[in-house]
C-alpha cells in the first residue's frame, strides 16, 4: 500500500511541476500591476507604495527592507522619484542581487523618452527633479517601452520561460492598442486644465491638450494667499476646462480655487487602484480619460 502511495505521489509531482516563483518587489503600483501582467502565475510581486499615497513622501520601514531582503528583482520608477528611501532599503536588506548594477535591479526610467529635465536645480525651486519629470506611466509610448525592458529582465532572470513572459507582452500590446481606439473617441486636443502638480504633463503631450497653470506655487510647496490670489484672477480672465488633481493632493485649496472661480474641479486616478476599476494600467487610462472629457 505504502509503494502504490509513493508511485501515486510522484505522478502527482510530475503532472504538476513545483517550481519557485520569481520574488518581485516594485515600489509603485502601477509598476507592481505590469510585472503580475507580464509574469502571471511565475511571479509573487509585492508593491511598496499604496495607491493613495503620495509617491514623493515615502519613509522606509522594517516591512520594506524584509520585503527587499527576500527579492530576486527590485523594480522601481527612476528619476529620483525613490531618491528618498530606495537607497536605504537597497543598503539594509544587504540583498546583493538587487544592487545598482545587478540584475536584480530594474530601473524602468532606463527606457522612456524623458520630458523636463533641468541642466541645474536647488531647493529654492521647491521638490524638483533635474533629471525629468518622473510620472512618466501615462503615457502609452512609455509604458510600451517599459513593458518591452521589464520582459527582457524576467527573460533573463528565467531564461526557461522566456516565451512565456514574451506571450504575456504581446497580449498586454493588443490590450493596449485596443485602449487606444477607445480613448481615441474622447476629443482632449485643444482643452486647457489647471493642474495641482506637474503629474499629467506625458498625457498632456500625447493627447495634446494644454496645462496653463498650476495650483502649487512650486513643486512640493503649498501655495501662499497672494500666489492662489494672482491665480484666481488669471482663471476668471481665461477660464480653463478644469481643475485636475490627485487623491493624495491639498483638496481644500483645490477645492477653495474652484468655489472663487467657479471652474469645476477633477480627482485624476493616478495610478493603479486609487479608482476601484482602474485594476490595471490600462483600466487606469480608461478611467483618466474617461474623467478628462
Amino acid at each position: 500500500m505504502k509503494k502504490v502511495l509513493l508511485i501515486f505521489l510522484v505522478l502527482l509531482i510530475w503532472a504538476h511541476p513545483v517550481y519557485a516563483r520569481l520574488q518581485i518587489v516594485t515600489t509603485l503600483p502601477w509598476i507592481g500591476s505590469l510585472a503580475e501582467e507580464l509574469g502571471k502565475d511565475r511571479v509573487e510581486v509585492r508593491a511598496l507604495v499604496k495607491p493613495r499615497q503620495d509617491p514623493h513622501q515615502i519613509e522606509a520601514r522594517p516591512s520594506m527592507i524584509l520585503a527587499a531582503r527576500n527579492a530576486d528583482l527590485l523594480i522601481y520608477n527612476g528619476l529620483d522619484l525613490e531618491a528618498g528611501y530606495l537607497p536605504v532599503l537597497i543598503e539594509s536588506s544587504r540583498n546583493p542581487q538587487i544592487g545598482p548594477g545587478k540584475t536584480g535591479n530594474l530601473d524602468c526610467s532606463q527606457f522612456v523618452t524623458v520630458m523636463g529635465k533641468l541642466s541645474s536645480a536647488d531647493r529654492s525651486l521647491g521638490d524638483v527633479h533635474p533629471q525629468g519629470n518622473p510620472h512618466y506611466h501615462l503615457s502609452v509610448q512609455n509604458i510600451l517601452a517599459v513593458a518591452l525592458g521589464m520582459t527582457d529582465r524576467l527573460s533573463r532572470l528565467d531564461p526557461g520561460q522566456a516565451a512565456f513572459y514574451r506571450a504575456n507582452l504581446v497580449a498586454f500590446q493588443a490590450r493596449v492598442r485596443e485602449g487606444q481606439k477607445r480613448w481615441a473617441s474622447v476629443k482632449l486636443k485643444g482643452k486647457r486644465f489647471v493642474a495641482y502638480h506637474k503629474y499629467f504633463e506625458y498625457l498632456a503631450a500625447e493627447r495634446e491638450f494644454a496645462i496653463s497653470a498650476y495650483v502649487e506655487e512650486k513643486p512640493g510647496i503649498p501655495p501662499s494667499a497672494g500666489y492662489i490670489g494672482h491665480l484666481v484672477e488669471v482663471m476668471k480672465k481665461s477660464p480653463p476646462d478644469a481643475i485636475i488633481t490627485t487623491s493624495y493632493q491639498n483638496a481644500r485649496d483645490v477645492a477653495a480655487l474652484s468655489g472663487r472661480t467657479g471652474v469645476r474641479s477633477l480627482v485624476v486616478p493616478h495610478d493603479v487602484g486609487a479608482d476601484p476599476l482602474g485594476r490595471d494600467w490600462v483600466s487606469l487610462m480608461d478611467r483618466i480619460i474617461d474623467t478628462l472629457k
